[in-house]
């Protein structure tokens, strides 16, 4: 069975943003590579589930490359790591 792992997470900036986060907000990259805000725990209704959808905050256009995991960093930059299958 072949899994994901980070090696030595190593971080490498991406792109540099004045992003300033808010606590109870969770923070990610879309597919047109911009920053999206969204509750934490979007889920508005059961039985039906429903979620909150997420806002997109900030358009960068970020353009992706295979093998690297994106994401916003604590500070609100955004980083990415490289992924290697065992």
């Amino acid at each position: 069975m072949s899994g994901l792992y980070f090696p030595n997470m190593s971080e490498e900036l991406v792109y540099k943003t004045e992003l300033k986060k808010k606590k109870g907000k969770l923070y990610f990259i879309d597919k047109d590579g911009d920053i999206c805000e969204g509750p934490m725990c979007g889920i508005t209704q059961h039985h039906p589930p429903k979620y909150q959808g997420a806002e997109k905050i900030l358009k960068l256009g970020i353009k992706r490359e295979s093998g690297y995991l994106y994401f916003v960093g604590k500070d609100g930059d955004v980083y990415r790591n490289p992924i290697k299958e065992k």
